[in-house]
Order: C-alpha cells, then structure tokens, then sequence
C-alpha cells in the first residue's frame, strides 16, 4: 500500500510532469473514478488531459465503451497518452486496429480480469480479455492482492500485450479505497511511459533553406 503522499507541487519542482507532446486521456473502470481517486487527481494536474465520458456507468456495454474510447482517440490532434484502470483497461486495448496507429502508450492499471468466477453479469459481457500484442508502449501495473484479478492473470495480459509488468506489494485495486490518491509513484511511471513513447512518435522532416538567387540554376 502507498505510505508516503507528495504534494504535485514538488512533483513538478523535481520534472516527474514536464511538457507533453500527447494528448492524455484518461479512461475510467466501472462506476467511474469518483474525486479521491489518482485518475480524477491526474486529470487536474496533466496539461491538456481528456476524461472519457461514458454514456453509462452502472451497466457498461462492451461495445459502447470501445466506441466511445475510440472516438476521443480519433478526435485527438497529437499522438495520444491512454491512463486506463479496471475495466477501462480492456476498452482501451480492444481499440479499432487503424485508430492503434494514434496511441503512443497506454498506462494500464489494475486492469479487470472478467473471466474469473464471481464477476457481475455486466462486466462478464466484456469476456473474453483481448490477449492481442499492442503496437504501443504499454506498461501493466496490478496489487498482488487485486480481488479483481489474480497477479498471475494480470502477468498474463501484460506478456500477451506486450506490456512492460509492474507488481506494487499489497496494491489492492489501485484505487482510492487501497489507499491510492495522487499516487506520485504512478506519475513516475507515465513518465517513463511518455519518455520511451517518444521513439515511436515521427519526427518533422527539417526545413530546408531556399536556395539563394545568386547560386540558383539559371
């Protein structure tokens, strides 16, 4: 569980949140993030961050929350950060394959294992767990105590994925109620996210100077 709490002042004194070239978007589980939790904080705090809205909440439908994911990554004018948690995570990883060209990286944390026994009927919809390799950066972060998701399963999506594998000792959901509010440890790891997404961003080609009249061809 998380011990210690910095205030985002001295986070960004020592450059854990510097400039972005992405858009982030942050993409909630099911009930939505309520106002203690580190995704409602990161939303305040990221320059330019979205938060996606989805139509409904308590009854999520697969389809839908795919849909509405993939329309604030089409709408995006730069390449695109995704902050996902819980169920969040699989409607960000099952995007449309052309709008995968536009993620840069994805922060998958806590994501909902919906294959195992006792999970509500509306979330059991979302089965089975996409186990596709993304074409992004990607890092999964899970509690080896997550009561949604077994740290063995949650390794399992990270391999197939893809996926850089984070385990926080005794994490739980990575949620408020696991004792997860700012959670400067996690803005570490978008961070480290966003400076490794880098690589795959295309540079602008260089400006090249017009050729003076004096040596232009006549």
């Amino acid at each position: 569980m998380q011990k210690t709490i910095y205030s985002f002042a001295i986070i960004r004194s020592r450059g854990i949140i510097d400039a972005m070239r992405f858009q982030p978007i942050i993409v909630a589980g099911w009930k939505d993030s309520g106002p203690g939790h580190w995704q409602t904080r990161w939303e305040h705090c990221l320059p330019h961050a979205q938060r996606v809205q989805q139509p409904d909440w308590e009854t999520p439908d697969p389809a839908v929350w795919t849909a509405t994911v993939a329309a604030y990554v089409d709408a995006a004018a730069c390449p695109v950060l995704l902050i996902a948690h819980s169920l969040g995570c699989l409607a960000a990883v099952n995007l449309p394959v052309p709008l995968r060209a536009k993620v840069a990286g994805a922060l998958l944390v806590a994501p909902a294992d919906v294959e195992q026994p006792g999970m509500p009927g509306c979330l059991r919809a979302f089965a089975p767990v996409p186990l596709h390799s993304l074409s992004f950066q990607s890092v999964v972060v899970t509690g080896d105590n997550d009561p949604y998701c077994r740290q063995e399963r949650a390794r399992q999506f990270a391999a197939a994925w893809g996926s850089r594998f984070e385990v926080i000792p005794q994490g739980g959901h990575v949620n408020a109620d696991s004792g997860f509010g700012e959670w400067p440890q996690g803005l570490k790891l978008l961070s480290a996210l966003r400076r490794r997404a880098i690589w795959r961003v295309a540079a602008p080609l260089p400006r090249v100077s017009p050729v003076p009249a004096s040596v232009a061809a006549p």
